[in-house]
């Protein structure tokens, strides 16, 4: 015999031959094994020495019943070996075999306890003998493992319940069941293990439930497992036929003989039943071992192997030791060569059963204790005796009182207020028990009843109960946790079992019965009577979740909870998602577990999310269990409902290749339970479950079992309405359908027809929701996800083979779900639809998703915040391309306008006309390409990886048709500029054409008299005498062109307007314009459409607001024209015209008006247009006066008259002229022409830029300054007026801007720079002539000098010829003194311009003078279509001018779009987003004064969009602003106050503030103003509380 050092030295080797040695002792943890790296995923035989432990462990975990077929090196090619080579057979290469046992014991040894335990689990599911008493070194030290078998529960039936078709559940160590034990003499010969398999799986296939030396790697040597003792079980199924023993029995099989394992041999010989001993002959050491025991006549049977030749001694030393102990005949069994294996082994088993008949006392494997102790052995369950004390001290609590009264004192957060607090949050979203109260009131009622569980819960203190649990899971000590968790959760269950088996046995009766209301109250009983530990885990979230919104400064002992809950996630415990009892998601609470696990991975925790839905019972969680090793709960005494998640790491060698961090599972209940299908809420509940986990997964499993074909029809109804909804907000799940127990090797070619059979029942199921989801348009499945029928169908054979309890796990079962993991995986790493989500991104998209559970209609309620952050960030891109494109065209026109200006004025105007239409066709060209672009920019957003685009997919045509719309917009708007110019040019030409006739005359007149007067000899005063005199006479008949009459030719645009109307004949009687329009405008009775209108003053009212509205905004647009130093054109009165239609189009959806409206109202503001037209064209025609115009270089012309008489030298005089008179206004017309787009520009990339980044920001951001400004009438303009109130404000923010630290004054002097310095570049170039040569110093090179300048500044200013020929006339100079004086001229000219823009202060007269106005891009970028909601008309905020839909992030009460109760005349004060989730109805003119649903809106208006609010909060701005003008509104619009709910008024500014945040997800401040008004927002605060 080896020395104990030896056998320990043994021990240690072998554990390091296998690798194994930094796990030795007891160092290896359940958690090691749940990551899924390359060698989880390929099921490859082990290479080397050092695999055969993860080979079988990963096969185990698996449930793969050939994973102790993998303990050997993969065999070597032996094709080259002499196949009659002795030495080939007698080589000794066990350093490469190891045998099965070995492994076994190596690896229970390095397992922690919890991996102990999971091994047993796995091990007695594939029907495996289990570790006993495990040797560790000398074999005689052996453990007793109790806690590692604790947690097996067998379910069997005795043959006594057969009848009653009962059964019995238990921790298989706790029953009390017959034992036996079978042991070997050292010179046995018979193989016992086999023995014991023939015994155990008789009448099934044999199964090697004990390793034996006919198995691979039985024969090899065993190193260390000998002192092993393996126990498995019998348990019986209740049919006489098919059971070998009619009770269950437990046997165990000591490895190794009696002599050297004594201990073990007498310990298993005083616990057991009866002992088997098995020998061929008995040395003197046996025999003394033997005959000193005691009752040896009723608990010991040899049995003997009778062998030929020497036998006769053998049998000679058996008889003496069966006569000294006085055995019986049938406590001697002789198995001769005539009787086989099977033979004799039937007689083995009558001999088990005669002694089952006899067995009066039995002792549990639990009761066996104090033996092994007594034995000296030692029990691995003694160093768990602390956290069994303390399991048992929260078990003791519950002492006699019922379960659910215990869960009322010690778990009270949880109970009735929890689900009535679920119940109302989703009430409040779905408002179906509105009754007859309003439904404002009723929202504070279910508010206020919310408010008071609350309360009512955080009053609660911590129960003694649930500190202890907090304080044991609070240890640092993992081991430690996880022992105290495993006790619970065994305690619980050994609970559950004996008290819900009544409850359950009296459900069953009753779902027979058919009884909905008994059912309902079993079904409720069984919920309150369970109890495990994810009821401790869900009371510690509610502590943590009610203190946090209880408390602004949480206590200590409830902050570190969430990360408590973390840690546990990362050691592999699931966390409860969805509490199933009430149908809640403790949002808080889940969300900072989350976070902190976040945290604890470095924020590396990109996730891909599995979920397994289908009929209860059918197998899910054992898939999944056997997909990656898992412990998901599969049979369990308690009935716990929801969702479970499982956070498994992801190893570094796949995370690049699978895209993630972690894989999550999520577990589920049971769908469509047969017994609970008929009660009320069930198709709900199973609705909304399969919803929420379908919506949270990247990957979808619907487990479908053959035999619940009919539950299965409603599973796949549910998923598939689910799928939709998915589809529909850019989620693309991946779904495989997994067919269980399908186990022909032809299923898959046999299956055929039933695939097909499924693809049309879901196609089938497709369109009906697609009709029920109102998108009629999905009528196949593969419209919602892509679905194959090969690869997205797997068949899996059944779990068990045989027949339970005694059948092992199917190896095709093993198998068929390995392959499907392997398939999934590598399809996951090829083709990730989904955008990868980080723990944030998962915990936003789980809240909006559960928003829009509780909404319950998905058609128009999913407001999930990343949609909405995608849709924004999309927007802002869109509108910053859009500033580009129309930036390049901008800039484009301004060139080309230049060129217009810059023609020879003395070329015909068909030359004109030519020159515009080339620019037309360049200007269409340029658009096409920008066009391009921009689709290029949204293409390639859309391939983008980072921005979430899946989610955004259905807008995309929508952004695509806005590109249209605004290349077309451009189009129109560059063309009719063009257009414009072309009529200003030719108007110009005119008044040019008689300025150059009497021009021509004053300097002849001028020339002539210098002649004279060169005759004599004058002073300068006789010479100015003279020049005075001459000037009198030639400018006296001087006279400029005729004033049209303006008012006639916009009534003639007015006419041509209505020409397709018929109402010419009423504008026949308009004669004149002059006086139209001069008083204000009135409706009159028949303006009004509507029978209503003309006998309820309300509505003259609200279309009198509209009128004045339409007015204003067009007086506006008129002002704006006339700001302009151009003359009036008829495109004036044109481009006015079409405003006012698009005005009248856009009211039409609240005022129905006849044509005499339409009339009234064009003749009203053409009246007042026409007046300011003339005004225009006077101004034009006085700035265009050629006397006028004479005038204004009178001074010059004398000075030249002077000049020339006296022979002065004037070079420097006319320098300067040149430059003030013609270049001073083309710098400034090139610095205006400039400032526009440049004060844009500025805007949009300075601080400011998130005022103006999308519609979105900018209505938060006028709505929070019209929060903090408090002034009525501001408010009375924004929503009454809302273009005016807009373009008002951007003016003024744009003049805050603008001034300061002197932003204009800057942009001027940097386009300033620009063009003096190509000025001066344009003087250089010009001063050289073609060759590159200096022009000639003489006065005929100015000329040339002053033409070559004009053709390099071309496309940059243009300079006036009539100003350049007045300036330059009669100059003396030569052109090199000339060239230096202009550039003095120049750079005096840019001081000068400097020193003006300094000092001036009017902002607002250069921004109203500007060409392009600034004002008005911005108020394009932000105003968007101006469309508003016809129920509280809020302005839309679509992204893009080509939406399908209208939408805002935030509805008002209707009241405050001057809607007000037809019989009480009060203003209402609901909501829109809230009558859309009730019953309620609203008749209007649309409606022809029908009443309507208001849920069906969409009926009238199909282009609006009006989800319920994203949170209740959301609509707190506007009510706050109803409380707080509430009468004020009344007397504005004429009515009475509105009846506002209690808990409205005690809303504060910060609450509205916050809502209004919540409303436009705005996480954190955008931009300077929102830092400029949150300041301003806590100054005041400050005020208030002072």
């Amino acid at each position: 015999m080896k020395s104990e050092e030896q056998e320990l030295a043994a021990q240690l080797n072998l554990i390091t031959r296998l690798g194994l040695e930094e796990f030795y002792p007891n160092k290896l943890t359940l958690r090691s094994l749940f990551e899924i790296n390359q060698n989880s995923v390929d099921e490859k035989a082990a290479l080397s020495v050092e695999e055969i432990p993860w080979c079988f462990l990963r096969k185990l975990f698996k449930i793969n019943a050939e994973s102790r077929s993998c303990t050997q090196v993969s065999i070597r090619q032996e094709e080259d070996n002499d196949p009659l080579e002795l030495d080939l057979y007698t080589a000794d290469d066990s350093e490469d075999k190891f045998n099965p046992l070995d492994v076994i014991v190596a690896v229970f040894l390095c397992a922690d306890s919890l991996l102990q335990q999971e091994l047993a689990l796995k091990m007695s599911m594939c029907q495996f003998s289990l570790p006993l008493l495990l040797p560790h070194g000398h074999k005689s030290q052996c453990t007793l493992m109790l806690w590692a078998l604790r947690d097996i529960v067998k379910e069997w039936r005795p043959q006594d319940l057969s009848e009653s078709r009962g059964f019995v559940e238990d921790n298989i160590i706790q029953a009390n069941i017959p034992f036996y034990s079978f042991v070997r003499l050292k010179n046995c010969s018979l193989s016992k293990s086999q023995f014991m398999n023939h015994i155990l799986s008789s009448g099934q296939q044999n199964c090697n439930i004990f390793i034996h030396r006919d198995v691979e790697g039985g024969a090899v040597k065993r190193e260390i497992a000998n002192g092993l003792v393996e126990v498995c079980w019998y348990l019986p199924s209740g049919g006489e036929n098919l059971d070998i023993f009619p009770e269950s029995t437990a046997f165990a099989n000591l490895r190794g003989d009696i002599c050297e394992s004594l201990t073990q041999f007498n310990f298993l010989f005083q616990v057991s039943t009866a002992t088997f001993v098995f020998l061929d002959s008995v040395d003197e050491n046996e025999h003394r071992i033997l005959t000193t025991l005691q009752d040896v006549k009723s608990k010991l049977v040899l049995v003997v192997n009778h062998k030929g030749g020497n036998a006769r001694e053998d049998i000679m030393s058996v008889k003496a030791l069966v006569n000294e102990l006085h055995l019986p005949n049938n406590r001697v069994k002789i198995k001769d060569q005539r009787l086989n294996v099977a033979e004799f082994s039937k007689k083995l088993c009558e001999v088990i059963k005669t002694s089952l008949v006899d067995v009066k006392t039995t002792m549990s494997i639990v009761n066996m204790h104090d033996k092994a102790v007594e034995l000296g052995l030692s029990v691995d369950e003694s160093k768990t005796e602390e956290q069994k004390k303390a399991a048992e001290e929260i078990m003791d609590g519950i002492g006699v009182r019922s379960i659910p009264h215990y869960k009322k004192q010690q778990l009270p957060l949880q109970g009735a207020n929890w689900k009535r607090l679920s119940q109302l949050e989703k009430e409040e979203c779905r408002l179906k028990k509105c009754g007859d109260s309003g439904l404002e009131d009723y929202k504070s009622q279910l508010q206020e009843e919310k408010l008071q569980i609350r309360k009512e819960q955080t009053k609660f203190k911590v129960s003694k109960g649930m500190k202890s649990f907090i304080e044991y899971l609070s240890t640092s000590d993992k081991e430690k946790r996880d022992v105290f968790l495993k006790w619970m959760k065994l305690k619980f269950n050994t609970h559950s079992r004996n008290k819900l088996s009544v409850l359950r046995n009296r459900f069953r009766e009753q779902c027979k019965t058919k009884d909905v209301k008994l059912i309902a109250e079993l079904d409720q009983a069984l919920v309150d009577s369970s109890l495990g530990t994810e009821h401790y885990m869900r009371e510690m979230g509610l502590i943590y979740e009610f203190s946090v919104i209880s408390s602004t400064k949480t206590a200590d002992e409830i902050s570190h909870l969430p990360g408590l809950a973390a840690e546990m996630l990362l050691d592999g415990y699931p966390l409860e998602l969805l509490d199933g009892d009430a149908s809640n998601v403790p949002e808080r609470w889940v969300t900072d577990v989350l976070m902190e696990l976040h945290k604890k991975v470095g924020q590396k925790s990109r996730l891909l999310v599995l979920t397994v839905l289908g009929v209860q019972s059918t197998g899910k969680s054992t898939l999944l269990n056997t997909m990656f090793g898992v412990q998901f709960p599969v049979s369990s005494g308690r009935c716990t409902r929801g969702a479970f998640m499982l956070f498994l790491k992801v190893g570094e060698d796949l995370q690049s290749e699978l895209n993630c961090d972690f894989i999550v599972l999520i577990d589920t209940e049971g769908l469509k339970s047969p017994d609970l299908a008929k009660l009320e809420d069930s198709y709900e509940h199973d609705n909304q479950l399969a919803t929420f986990v379908i919506g949270l997964s990247d990957v979808t499993i619907i487990n479908i079992a053959m035999e619940n074909a009919a539950e299965m029809q409603d599973i796949l109804q549910i998923a598939v309405h689910a799928f939709l909804r998915m589809k529909e907000i850019g989620k693309k799940p991946i779904c495989h359908f997994v067919h269980q127990n399908v186990s022909s090797v032809s299923a898959h070619a046999k299956t055929m027809t039933e695939r097909k059979h499924l693809l049309d029942q879901l196609n089938e199921m497709t369109e009906i929701a697609g009709e029920m989801e109102k998108q009629p348009s999905k009528k196949a499945f593969t419209d919602v996800l892509d679905y194959d029928m090969e690869r997205n169908n797997w068949n899996i054979p059944g779990l068990w083979h045989g027949t339970p309890p005694m059948a092992p796990v199917n190896t095709g079962y093993s198998e068929a779900v390995a392959h499907f993991k392997k398939n999934l995986l590598q399809t996951l790493k090829s083709d990730r639809c989904n955008e990868i989500s980080q723990i944030p991104q998962f915990l936003e998209w789980m809240r909006s998703l559960w928003r829009a559970v509780k909404y319950e209609n998905f058609i128009f309620s999913f407001r999930n915040t990343l949609v909405a952050h995608a849709y924004d960030n999309l927007c802002k891109e869109f509108s910053q391309w859009e500033w580009e494109f129309k930036k390049e065209i901008l800039t484009w026109q301004t060139t080309a306008e230049l060129e217009i200006l810059n023609t020879d004025n003395e070329s015909e105007v068909e030359t004109w006309n030519r020159l515009v239409g080339i620019k037309k066709s360049e200007v269409s060209q340029k658009i096409t390409d920008q066009q391009t672009a921009m689709r290029g920019k949204l293409g390639d957003y859309y391939k983008m990886k980072g921005k979430r685009v899946n989610l955004i997919e259905k807008y995309k045509v929508d952004f695509f048709n806005s590109i249209n719309g605004l290349a077309n917009e451009i189009r129109h708007s560059v063309c009719a500029k063009l257009d414009c110019l072309l009529e200003l040019k030719i108007s110009s030409k005119k008044a040019q054409d008689i300025l150059r006739e009497y021009r021509g005359v004053i300097e002849e007149r001028v020339m002539k008299l210098l002649g004279d007067c060169n005759k004599s000899t004058l002073t300068d005063q006789e010479l100015t005498h003279e020049f005075e005199k001459m000037w009198a006479e030639a400018t006296v008949n001087v006279s400029g062109m005729k004033e049209r009459d303006i008012a006639a030719c916009v009534l003639n645009q007015l006419r041509r307007n209505f020409s397709n109307l018929k109402v010419n004949e009423e504008l026949q009687n308009i004669r004149d314009l002059k006086e139209i329009g001069r008083a204000p405008f009135k409706t009159r009775s028949d303006h009004l459409d509507s029978f209503v209108g003309k006998t309820q003053n309300s509505w003259k009212r609200q279309l009198q607001n509209f009128a004045e509205s339409v007015i204003e905004s067009c007086i506006l647009f008129v002002l704006d024209k006339v700001r302009t130093n151009g003359d009036y054109q008829d495109s004036f009165a044109k481009e006015l015209l079409e405003k006012i239609d698009k005005s009248l189009e856009q009211g039409s959806n609240h005022h129905k008006t006849t044509p005499k409206f339409e009339i009234d109202l064009k003749l009203h503001i053409c009246g007042i247009a026409s007046r300011e037209f003339v005004k225009m064209h006077r101004r034009f025609l006085s700035d265009n006066n050629p006397h006028t115009h004479l005038e204004k270089y009178k001074t010059q012309y004398l000075s030249d008259f002077l000049d020339l008489y006296t022979n002065r030298d004037h070079c420097q005089r006319k320098a300067n002229d040149f430059v003030q008179s013609c270049i001073k206004p083309a710098v400034e017309q090139f610095i205006s022409r400039s400032l526009g787009v440049d004060i844009v520009e500025d805007i949009l990339t300075s601080c400011h830029s998130a005022e103006y980044g999308s519609r979105k920001t900018f209505q938060y951001n006028i709505q929070k300054e019209l929060l903090l400004r408090e002034d009525f009438q501001s408010f009375v303009r924004y929503i009454g007026n809302y273009e005016i109130y807009v373009k008002d404000w951007i003016f003024q923010h744009i003049l805050q801007t603008m001034s300061e630290d002197k932003t204009l004054c800057k942009l001027k002097n940097k386009n300033l720079q620009v063009i003096v310095k190509k000025l001066s570049e344009a003087i250089e170039r010009a001063s050289k002539g073609d060759d590159g040569v200096l022009l000639p110093d003489n006065k005929e090179s100015v000329k040339k000098l002053i033409n070559n300048m004009r053709k390099h500044l071309i496309k940059d200013i243009s300079i006036s010829v009539e100003d350049e020929k007045t300036t330059l006339f009669q100059i003396q100079s030569t052109c090199h003194p000339f060239i230096n004086c202009l550039k003095m001229s120049i750079k005096d000219l840019k001081e000068q311009l400097e020193e003006e823009f300094s000092n001036s202060d009017d902002i607002t007269e250069t921004l109203n003078k500007l060409p392009i106005k600034p004002q008005d891009e911005l108020f394009k970028r932000v105003f968007g279509c101006g469309q508003q909601c016809p129920f509280c008309k809020v302005p839309c905020e679509a992204g893009g001018s080509e939406h399908k839909q209208h939408h805002a992030s935030i509805h008002r009460p209707q009241g405050l779009g001057n809607f007000k109760s037809t019989k009480s005349n009060e203003l209402i004060q609901l909501l829109c987003t809230s009558y859309e989730l009730s019953e309620s109805q609203f008749r209007n003119i649309d409606t022809k004064w029908e009443w309507h649903a208001y849920k069906d809106y969409t009926e009238y208006y199909p282009d609006w969009l009006i989800p319920p609010d994203p949170t209740i909060e959301a609509s707190d701005y506007w009510k706050y602003v109803l409380v707080q003008y509430n009468d004020r509104f009344a007397e504005e619009f004429e009515a009475k106050p509105a009846k506002i709910p209690e808990v409205w008024k005690r809303l504060t500014k910060e609450q509205a503030l916050r809502g209004l945040r919540d409303a436009f997800n705005m996480k954190c401040t955008t931009g300077n103003l929102d830092k400029y008004l949150e300041t301003k927002l806590y100054e005041k605060e400050e005020e208030f509380v002072m």
